[in-house]
């Protein structure tokens, strides 16, 4: 089974996370027999959250209660407080499950974040575009391993910019391995390009109801 772990925070960009944890969450998609997967919500304390948009959250569990083994995954969704010291915490535990195998993905704001503490210093990653790290996180030393891309998985680190939801998503349902290859080729081209005749093909690589 595996353990999502969902970052929360004030000013928690609501759109960025939509598509991956609506997809991990429901299973409408998986594929028969995938493992079963987990959403948690944590933070720096116990204290509800108010996103971008509005919504309050309240985290299920703190940073000292995540566990770590390559079956956890670590969502960091970008938001405006990221400058904020608290939140050291959760990027010290992002570089403990990246160096124990574990999953860590990032995107928009929290790239910088991760940037500021070396993490992206020496694997392929992508942000807000070329120099927005730079401007952001003056310790940043990772340039000639940045890719001009939405978002980029380098094994069990997955990096986008603010416009990358959907293909991060995409690439972290495929690192899970929770949806058949063909059904994920499908949902893609379908929530990218919105045709109909995606959403029909998207429906019939789905298993039958009627498989035991």
């Amino acid at each position: 089974m595996f353990t999502v772990y969902v970052y929360v925070l004030d000013t928690l960009a609501d759109w960025e996370l939509g598509y991956v944890t609506s997809e991990l969450n429901s299973g409408r998609f998986f594929k028969k027999g995938a493992q079963r997967v987990t959403l948690k919500t944590v933070s720096a304390s116990k204290e509800p959250i108010k996103t971008m948009g509005g919504l309050t959250i309240a985290p299920d569990c703190l940073i000292d209660d995540m566990a770590v083994s390559e079956t956890s995954v670590l969502l960091l969704p970008g938001a405006t407080t990221w400058s904020d010291p608290k939140h050291s915490s959760i990027i010290k535990k992002a570089g403990e499950f990246l160096s124990t195998g574990a999953t860590v993905c990032a995107i928009c704001g929290a790239t910088a974040a991760l940037a500021s503490f070396g993490l992206l210093n020496n694997r392929p990653h992508t942000s807000n575009g070329q120099g927005f790290l730079e401007m952001v996180a003056p310790g940043y030393k990772g340039q000639s391993f940045y890719i001009d891309q939405p978002s980029v998985a380098d094994d069990n680190l997955i990096t986008a910019s603010s416009t990358g939801a959907l293909l991060w998503a995409k690439q972290i349902i495929e690192h899970l391995g929770v949806f058949g290859a063909d059904t994920l080729e499908v949902w893609y081209e379908y929530f990218s390009t919105g045709k109909p005749d995606r959403f029909f093909a998207l429906m019939q690589t789905l298993p039958s109801s009627n498989e035991n």
